[in-house]
């Protein structure tokens, strides 16, 4: 599931031969999914999109939308 394409925010997932689903966000791992989190996470990625997977992965490691990223993009630190 290494597709580039608009959207995407560098999750990707895989399972392990116990059962577990490890997320990955560029390649290391976010979090690790077990039992119904697992299964239930695997139900919902397989019924959508390329980019609203990424926005689930995105929701289970906890990274995202914290609220000050319209801040944060004003900052000092952060213009280009």
């Amino acid at each position: 599931m290494n597709a580039s394409f608009e959207g995407d925010l560098g999750f990707t997932h895989r399972k392990r031969k116990n059962g577990d689903i490890e997320v990955l966000h560029h390649g290391r791992v976010a979090t690790t999914l077990r039992g119904t989190d697992a299964i239930d996470f695997v139900d919902e990625v397989e019924q959508c999109l390329a980019a609203d997977a990424q926005q689930l992965m995105a929701r289970v490691t906890g990274n995202y939308k914290h609220g000050n990223e319209r801040t944060a993009s004003s900052h000092p630190r952060n213009r280009r």
